[in-house]
């Protein structure tokens, strides 16, 4: 047989070769993150709808107006917008390569959204021991049940970003790394835009 002979691929051989090239984990990545996203959508939808036919049933006890201290709820949303600039910061110098500005900017998001949590557990506990948990009324367990959901996912979040701090300090900004860091980018921001309804719904409404 000639060393020239051509060899044709087969159909089989020719799928192979295009599902290998044209596999992007990225892509797979992003496409799965943002389902997730809509389902978490429609976790928090159900939430705010249940807080809204809720939040008026007091039961003879205390009302938002009576409870919330809006200077407070304030600057807990300025801790976590300052956060989601924060990490807007780090990935510009992901996008540069700069491994150590990146941590550095990781590390003081981390510090911003661990002060959120803090004012959020701090006013948790203020609530409860003034007898308004939320086992008080309706309104209370719709209240805790919606902001304390929230504040379960910024717990999750500052646990992934204290894990990929430590991915990117021992791996550097590989690939992996990289996607890993979008789809922190994509989950914090969201925690950021339902934060904005929980402040404008359930705070500001219920003051005003």
């Amino acid at each position: 047989m000639s060393a020239n002979t051509h060899h044709t691929a087969t159909p089989a051989e020719g799928l192979t070769f295009y599902m290998k090239d044209e596999h992007h984990p990225e892509q797979s990545t992003m496409i799965g993150f943002w389902i997730y996203l809509m389902s978490d959508c429609l976790i928090f939808a159900i939430l705010f709808a249940t807080y809204a036919v809720l939040g008026h049933s007091f039961a003879g006890g205390p009302t938002a107006k009576e409870l919330f201290d809006l200077k407070l709820v304030a600057i807990n949303t300025a801790m976590l917008l300052f956060s989601s600039i924060t990490y807007g910061f780090a990935m510009l110098e992901m996008e540069k390569g700069n491994k150590g500005l990146l941590v550095s900017w990781l590390v003081v998001t981390f510090f911003f959204g661990a002060c959120f949590l803090g004012i959020e557990l701090y006013e948790f506990h203020h609530l409860i021991e003034e007898g308004a948990g939320p086992w008080r009324s309706a309104f209370l367990s719709s209240f805790f049940t919606l902001v304390g959901t929230h504040g379960l996912h910024v717990t999750c979040g500052l646990v992934w970003m204290a894990v990929l701090m430590v991915q990117i300090s021992k791996f550097g900004i590989n690939p992996a790394n990289k996607r890993r860091l979008m789809t922190l980018s994509m989950f914090w921001h969201f925690l950021d835009v339902i934060w904005i309804g929980v402040f404008s719904f359930v705070y500001l409404m219920g003051v005003l």
